[in-house]
């Protein structure tokens, strides 16, 4: 599932988000929550991607994740074209974010499919 972190950002710093007394606020707070400690792959600028579980994100859109993973293209003649290392946690600056997808079961893609129509 693609999720637009930038919209949600946005409508977050609204006037009187920052004391809850936007109502907006709190629907964006609980769609937020619902992607806590689930897998997320963020794709940045610079071709490389991470993967790991959502621990949290800042008015900023900076997203940090627990137990990433870094994947990224060797252009070297090798078996796999991609390299991987550990990273543990770690901060994507939302400057350099191009991507963001969450993993989620094919129940929770149909429900939003209905929800859009």
């Amino acid at each position: 599932m693609d999720i637009d972190i930038e919209h949600m950002m946005e409508s977050s710093t609204l006037p009187g988000s920052s004391d809850g007394s936007n109502p907006n606020s709190s629907s964006l707070v609980s769609r937020v929550r619902k992607l806590l400690f689930r897998r997320m792959l963020v794709g940045i600028k610079d071709g490389r991607f991470f993967l790991g579980m959502f621990h949290c994100i800042d008015k900023q859109g900076n997203i940090i994740l627990q137990d990433a993973v870094e994947y990224r293209s060797t252009r070297r003649s090798s078996p796999s074209p991609m390299e991987q290392r550990c990273l543990g946690l770690i901060l994507i600056p939302s400057s350099c974010r191009t991507s963001c997808h969450v993993d989620c079961s094919i129940e929770e893609q149909l429900s939003l499919l209905k929800f859009q129509e």
